[in-house]
């Protein structure tokens, strides 16, 4: 998730890939001996967290894994376009042992891909946010951890700017940023050329309404960008604050690690990430001088009709098997040893998948404030892919940051529209997909 870039602009205008993934049934399976063999051989982890090989942490993982299992070894292959390079990808039966199981990869098609790592029932006694990569009660990936989603804030640049209180409204979050941008910082970046983190805002779906079915009932709606849903809400807040000037200057210049600096050094507000950018923030911070307790983090600025604020807290990337791999063993002991025994999500500052852990520290302030935290139920039994299908043939990235770079291009005035019309547009195009689905 550290760098994460946007979707190749071959594909632009594209949904998802999930519709040009293809299985590759007809290549070798792997090895016989399943998750139970002897844990031997090389393991290689296909990751999209390439700062955690710059910085040596996962050669450090990678000793212990080996002290511990003196006849398997772990190399690492980094990749900064995770999704875009991983769609290609598995249309081959070259993508690493263990990976993130790809957000294009639909549930009917993990058993195309992915190796199960057992029945969902079984293994919910153990593990948290099981439900996305559980398909007809199999099991498919296990979260490497988990975040709660939300905005990240700048303390200082806040009290700067004489607010007291994090915005619970989108009415409140304009006027903040009214006041932040008097101050000369950047209230909101959207990392637009980045791309992938405008997806970070479909985390907040669920949070606008604290309804555990939202996103499954956007499925059964025609018109789900209409004032009082979870996508209307969510983006919404995106061209208000982008048509009030309160986002960067150029979006088409926007650099996702200079952005970390510039959050850190107070000259950015805000930005819309889930927790697992808190410890990159902080270290930021830290690089640069600054206490690293400048770095807040807060629930989407809406509050449902009971008046709590709710927060949405889910798996980041499912750490999946490859089908093919010839070191099943050893591939499901380095899935057992991160979640267990490396530290991972301690030093993250990330949800651990493991019930028997505790909620990580730097998520007290929503506790402080109030939020609730709520987890997504999984959708029904045969609707399991229905949201994803549809958006895909509505063409319309949920996921993804395309058509949200869309939306920021009509507020800025650089595409033709405005709020009210490409929100039409949308319900359209989301109306008809579903017909389409029957």
């Amino acid at each position: 998730m550290a760098s994460r870039k946007a979707v190749a602009a071959a594909i632009a205008g594209a949904a998802t890939a999930a519709l040009l993934l293809t299985s590759c049934s007809g290549a070798p399976t792997g090895s016989d001996d399943g998750l139970d063999g002897e844990v031997t051989g090389e393991v290689t982890f296909v990751t999209w967290r390439t700062d955690l090989i710059e910085d040596g942490t996962f050669d450090t993982y990678a000793e212990e894994f080996h002290a511990k299992y003196p006849d398997a070894t772990v190399k690492f292959e980094g990749i900064t376009d995770y999704e875009g390079e991983l769609r290609t990808r598995l249309s081959t039966t070259n993508y690493g042992d263990v990976l993130g199981i790809p957000n294009s990869v639909l549930p009917d098609q993990l058993a195309d891909f992915f190796e199960p790592l057992g029945q969902t029932a079984d293994l919910e006694s153990t593990y948290r946010f099981l439900a996305p990569k559980s398909y007809e009660g199999v099991q498919y990936g296990i979260a490497l951890g988990g975040n709660a989603n939300g905005i990240l804030y700048n303390k200082d640049v806040y009290e700067q700017a004489g607010v007291d209180t994090f915005p619970t409204t989108e009415k409140e979050w304009l006027a903040a940023a009214a006041k932040i941008k008097a101050t000369g910082a950047i209230p909101l970046y959207t990392n637009y050329k980045d791309g992938w983190p405008l997806s970070q805002w479909s985390g907040n779906m669920g949070a606008i309404t604290g309804d555990p079915d939202a996103v499954n009932k956007i499925a059964e709606e025609d018109a789900p960008w209409t004032e009082g849903g979870e996508l209307y809400a969510i983006d919404s807040l995106i061209y208000e604050s982008v048509a009030g000037g309160f986002t960067e200057a150029d979006p088409l210049t926007t650099n996702w690690e200079q952005s970390k600096v510039d959050f850190a050094t107070g000259k950015i507000a805000t930005m819309a990430l889930g927790s697992w950018a808190i410890s990159q923030m902080q270290a930021a911070a830290t690089d640069n001088g600054i206490d690293p307790s400048v770095v807040g983090y807060a629930a989407f600025p809406a509050t449902a009709s009971d008046g709590t604020q709710y927060a949405i807290v889910g798996g980041d990337y499912n750490l999946g098997i490859n089908k093919h791999s010839k070191v099943k063993a050893a591939a499901k002991a380095w899935i057992d040893f991160l979640i267990e025994d490396s530290g991972f999500t301690d030093t993250q500052g990330m949800v651990s998948p493991l019930l028997s852990k505790d909620l990580p520290d730097n998520l007290a302030g929503f506790a402080d404030a109030g939020v609730e935290l709520l987890e997504l139920n999984a959708a029904p039994a045969g609707k399991e892919a229905l949201f994803n299908n549809i958006a895909d043939a509505a063409q319309i990235d949920i996921w993804g940051n395309i058509y949200r770079q869309k939306l920021v291009d009509i507020a800025r005035g650089a595409a033709d529209g405005d709020k009210e019309s490409y929100f039409a547009e949308l319900n359209e195009r989301w109306a008809d997909a579903r017909a389409a689905q029957g």
